[in-house]
């Protein structure tokens, strides 16, 4: 027991006392998000009327929003303090589930989700990360910081599709905007950061421009995950529904785990990026991807699936270490601009993919898994086959 609490202070050990309230803020907010996320795509069918093609627009519309806000949260980052953009992406946030809880149509949630998927503070958040950070711990810092999210979502699926069927969504909505509300309140205290100029790149003069072949090889990559993972992420909890038969509460219990695999494996492979290097790590995030949901299609046992959507929370872990990967190639100064490019690339090659999606789920469920499960096994080809990495 001692030498497992020992373990736990050192992997938090790489926290400053900044890093340690985003981590509190992340885990709050998260707690309020997972009360619902994980079920909006049901509540938006069975509720709104939206079939699955509808509910793939809704969630294209949210992903052009993710996509559009990154560049200009890039600017904000590297020109005003980090900190304040931070304080105004959850001031922005607060309105989304007030929306979603007074909509009695699905057409009336484009609203919504334009402030849903507004990642204005993305490049910041990662900007004041990276800046804090401990130059041989970035990856670990980054999905320690990234599994604060999900380890927000591990019970909050559960207790949120308890509460679905007890007293309703709508009223869910009312107590995940009261956990946004604490969770603005506390990154409101981290201390305000601003950018600096990178000597170190100064000094190497030519080294800036090399690591510029990385950053594009690697945001190419990136964006290519992204779109196989956005593209099946919201007909999961409707494959559940619609094949397997299962309700709310089970779906929220499958979601819950989910995201334990994003908190635990991600400090995991973090850990691994950090010690084997980045392309070992998402190799790993790739072949558990593949797996998991192609075994996810194979059974309908409960039990059997546990382990299985324990393994999915893999589809999440990639967007951390995308941060880490930009953001170690990146002089400080630029930082925030090109994490913004990075983020904004993986938007935008997931653009489309919610749409298409629900395209495939309508000719059959098990499509957008099977068109996912190909595009990782592929890429994860790739990623092995080339020799010379950056």
């Amino acid at each position: 027991m001692s030498s497992s609490l020992q373990q736990l202070r050192q992997v938090f050990g790489v926290l400053n006392r900044d890093l340690k309230l985003v981590f509190l803020s992340n885990i709050v907010g998260a707690f309020g998000d997972g009360l619902y996320s994980y079920l909006l795509p049901v509540y938006i069918r069975d509720s709104l009327g939206a079939n699955a093609v509808e509910i793939g627009l809704l969630y294209t519309v949210l992903t052009l929003s993710a996509a559009l806000t990154p560049i200009p949260g890039g600017i904000l980052a590297d020109k005003y303090d980090r900190k304040k953009v931070m304080v105004l992406a959850w001031i922005l946030w607060l309105p989304v589930p007030i929306l979603f809880s007074v909509a009695t149509h699905w057409t009336m949630l484009f609203p919504a989700m334009i402030l849903y998927g507004c990642i204005i503070s993305g490049p910041s958040t990662t900007a004041y990360v990276a800046s804090s950070a401990k130059r041989d711990k970035i990856n670990l810092t980054f999905t320690l910081i990234s599994s604060s999210w999900w380890a927000g979502y591990i019970f909050s699926p559960t207790l949120g599709g308890y509460l679905a069927t007890k007293i309703g969504m709508r009223t869910v909505f009312y107590i995940a905007f009261m956990f946004y509300l604490a969770a603005t309140i506390i990154i409101a205290f981290i201390k305000s950061q601003k950018v600096t100029a990178d000597k170190s790149f100064e000094r190497k003069g030519g080294e800036a421009s090399t690591n510029l072949g990385g950053i594009v090889v690697w945001t190419v990559f990136f964006a290519l995950i992204m779109f196989f993972n956005v593209l099946v992420r919201p007909f999961i909890p409707t494959f559940l529904e619609d094949v397997y038969g299962f309700d709310k509460f089970l779906i929220g219990v499958l979601g819950s785990l989910t995201f334990a695999g994003s908190a635990f494996l991600g400090v995991f492979i973090g850990r691994v990026g950090d010690k084997f290097g980045n392309k070992v790590a998402v190799a790993i995030c790739l072949a558990l991807t593949a797996t998991s949901l192609t075994f996810l299609q194979l059974t309908a046992n409960f039990l059997f699936l546990l382990p299985i959507f324990f393994a999915i929370g893999t589809n999440y872990t990639p967007w951390p270490l995308m941060n880490a990967t930009i953001s170690s190639l990146s002089p400080e100064n630029l930082r925030g601009r090109w994490v913004a490019i990075s983020q904004t690339a993986s938007m935008l090659a997931a653009f489309f993919a919610p749409y298409v999606g629900g395209n495939l789920y309508t000719m059959a469920p098990n499509y957008p898994f099977t068109v996912t499960v190909t595009g990782s096994t592929v890429l994860l080809g790739i990623l092995l086959l080339v020799q010379k990495w950056k």
